[in-house]
C-alpha cells in the first residue's frame, strides 16, 4: 500500500509539557517508535504563528505520522508561546522571535531531561530564524532548516554558527517568496560546514507530497542515513492507523 499525505504509522506519541524560564507553560507532542528507543531526536520549530505556522504545519505533522515507524526518530513538537493547534494553547503571547530564545531552550531542557538521543532541530521558514539565533546549545548536533528567509537571523547569527561548527543543512525551495537558491548560497557561504540544496519547482511552504517526500528522505540522509531512502510503500508487516481508533 502506497504511503499517502494522510497516513498515519505507528507510534507512541505522548502529549507534553514544556515549562520555560519566565513561567510559561508550552503544550507540544513526542512521537516515538512503538516498539524500540529512537536513534536521533528532531525538536521542531515551527513556522510564524501570525501567520498559521503551528506544531501540526503539515510537514512536521507528517514527519511525526511516518518518521518514528520509518526511521526510529523521535519527533518533539510544540507551540511557541501564544501559539494554538489541536492539541491546544501556549501560554504567554508571540515574542517577535527574541522571547521564543526560552521556548527553544524548554524544549532542549526537556529532550535533555528525557535522555533523548542526538538531538537536531528541524527549523521552518520563521522556526528556522529559531534555531539559527537560539539553537547554539552543546546538546544539539546540527540542524536542518526550510525555507529559511533570513531576515530576523542576520550574518552575525550565521557567523557564530559557522564558529559553532555543528552541521547545518538549508533545503531552499526553487521559489521560495524569501530566499532562493542562488541567494542562500551566497548567504550561507559564511558557514563552512552549511549545505545547500535547491529543491526543484517547490514553493515556501513544501505543498504537495512529493516535495514532503524530499524533505522527509532530506532529513533522514542526514540525521539517520542508514534508514535512507524512506519506502514509499509500506514496509512488509506494518499497517496504517486508522485516525480516531
Amino acid at each position: 500500500m502506497e504511503i499517502r499525505a494522510s497516513t498515519v504509522l505507528p507510534a507512541r506519541r505522548e502529549p507534553i509539557e514544556l515549562h520555560t524560564g519566565d513561567g510559561l507553560t508550552l503544550v507540544g507532542e513526542l512521537a516515538l517508535p512503538a516498539d524500540r528507543p529512537p536513534v536521533a531526536t528532531l525538536v521542531c520549530l515551527h513556522p510564524l504563528p501570525t501567520h498559521g505556522g503551528m506544531m501540526d504545519s503539515h510537514v512536521y505533522k507528517k514527519a511525526a505520522n511516518r518518521l518514528p515507524a520509518l526511521a526510529d526518530l523521535a519527533v518533539l513538537r510544540f507551540n511557541t508561546r501564544g501559539t494554538t493547534s489541536e492539541r491546544g494553547t501556549s501560554q504567554g503571547a508571540f515574542g517577535a522571535g527574541e522571547d521564543e530564545r526560552l521556548d527553544v531552550a524548554a524544549a532542549l531542557e526537556y529532550a535533555d531531561f528525557h535522555d533523548l538521543p542526538r538531538v537536531w532541530l528541524l527549523g521552518w521558514s520563521f522556526g528556522t530564524e529559531l534555531a539559527l539565533k537560539w539553537g547554539r546549545d552543546p546538546l544539539v548536533e546540527g540542524a536542518i532548516l526550510l525555507s529559511p528567509p533570513l531576515h530576523r537571523a542576520t550574518d552575525a547569527d550565521l557567523d557564530a554558527w559557522a564558529e559553532f561548527g555543528r552541521p547545518l543543512t538549508a533545503m531552499i525551495p526553487e521559489f521560495d517568496d524569501y530566499l532562493r537558491p542562488e541567494q542562500a548560497r551566497e548567504r550561507f557561504a559564511r558557514v563552512p560546514q552549511a549545505e545547500v540544496v535547491g529543491v526543484d519547482d517547490a514553493k515556501h511552504l513544501w505543498v504537495g507530497e512529493p516535495y514532503v517526500r524530499i524533505v522527509l528522505d532530506r532529513i533522514v540522509l542526514r540525521v539517520n542515513p542508514a534508514a535512507h531512502p524512506l519506502p514509499t510503500e509500506l514496509p512488509a508487516g506494518m499497517a496504517a492507523e486508522v485516525p480516531g481508533s
